[in-house]
């Protein structure tokens, strides 16, 4: 856009957001203007003489440091300006999803330390006292969130693995359904978890290990089988992990989206991208709504109940389109224990979603499975 012409109204496309520094010195060259643009979270304190000479017409600047005349003058030319809110362990406007690194920042002090447990501490404060400030910024970190999960996962194959926390490494189901997160990253999806502990960071791990030959997963299984749960230290389960990521950098891409809603089950490192809510519907509904290729269901509990039924429930009303492919695994699990099977199988009889769900016995056929689904 050419500075002498009228800005255009904002479409609300993604093309329109700035979320680094590099960005908007490139829309500032390119485009000589600012307006209806959206500035996320960039620390613009060394752009100043750029701000006082660009037209800001229905700019939006959500949380940039900037100096005082600066954000004056961005005012004055019609711009909404958001501040930064001082003393949190978060930012609320955020224009990227975490990485591990950022949410295990300072584990070497224990994860107490963390700004992922900082944040968990932080909402459990304000989730008690009811200030609506709070909720607010809850809120807004939510939606910014969800903004860069989209962003992100634009195009791509998703298939999630969904399965409970309970899972303990050293086992061999724990080194299935990382053999399982590895087929599936190797057949050119992206795997996505709930982003926890157990199942999910088993299926996460795998896409990891994706790039490497099978002596990788054997030596990372070994390693992680030293600190079994995230009980009773995170700080120690967190550290295995690290290790293996040290000894085996750059491993495969793959997403979490976690919860602090369940905070004291740390987010698992082995995801390259990990977006993490405060509001656990918000998460639920995002995460399976993201999984165009379709849901592995590993044996678990009430959550993983619980995600079976959310995913069910477009897949009957077809809301969401096509129903997307349901493979649950562990047939004693899903028909004896927790017998979840016999009400999906009645609920999709006669319905199109009915080709759309497999149960089978071991996580082994999940792969043939959900490709003979359509997934």
């Amino acid at each position: 856009m050419h500075p002498t012409t009228p800005a255009q109204p904002f479409d609300g496309s993604h093309d329109r957001e700035i979320e680094s520094l590099a960005e908007f010195d490139e829309v500032v060259a390119a485009h000589g203007t600012l307006s209806h643009f959206r500035v996320q979270s960039v620390d613009l304190t060394g752009r100043t003489d750029a701000l006082l000479s660009v037209d800001t017409s229905g700019a939006v600047f959500l949380g940039c440091p900037m100096d005082p005349a600066a954000a004056a003058r961005a005012r004055a030319g019609g711009a909404l300006v958001f501040p930064p809110v001082p003393g949190l362990p978060f930012d609320p406007y955020r224009g990227r999803v975490y990485s591990p690194d950022e949410l295990f920042a300072s584990l070497d002090e224990g994860y107490e330390a963390t700004p992922d447990a900082r944040t968990y501490a932080w909402f459990q404060r304000t989730k008690a006292d009811g200030d609506i400030f709070g909720s607010m910024l809850r809120s807004i970190h939510d939606d910014a969130v969800s903004d860069a999960l989209d962003e992100l996962l634009a195009g791509a194959p998703v298939v999630g693995v969904m399965g409970g926390h309970a899972m303990a490494r050293g086992t061999e189901e724990y080194a299935g359904a990382a053999r399982l997160g590895r087929e599936l990253a190797r057949a050119g999806l992206t795997v996505a978890t709930g982003g926890g502990p157990g199942a999910m960071e088993a299926a996460n791990l795998g896409a990891y290990a994706a790039p490497f030959d099978a002596g990788m997963l054997t030596e990372a299984l070994r390693i992680l089988a030293k600190a079994p749960k995230f009980t009773p230290s995170v700080t120690d389960w967190a550290r295995a992990a690290f290790e293996v990521r040290a000894n085996w950098p750059g491993g495969g891409p793959s997403v979490a989206v976690p919860t602090w809603f369940y905070g004291h089950e740390p987010p698992n490192p082995f995801a390259a991208h990990i977006a993490k809510y405060f509001s656990n519907a918000t998460r639920e509904d995002g995460l399976l709504a993201r999984c165009t290729a379709g849901v592995v269901f590993l044996p678990g509990a009430a959550g993983t109940v619980q995600e079976i039924f959310d995913n069910t429930t477009p897949n009957y009303y077809e809301s969401r389109g096509e129903p997307s492919p349901m493979v649950l695994v562990d047939r004693a699990h899903w028909t004896e224990r927790l017998p979840a099977w016999p009400l999906l199988r009645s609920l999709a009889r006669e319905r199109s979603m009915e080709s759309r769900i497999a149960l089978v016995d071991r996580i082994e056929e999940a792969p043939a499975a959900l490709k003979r689904l359509g997934g």
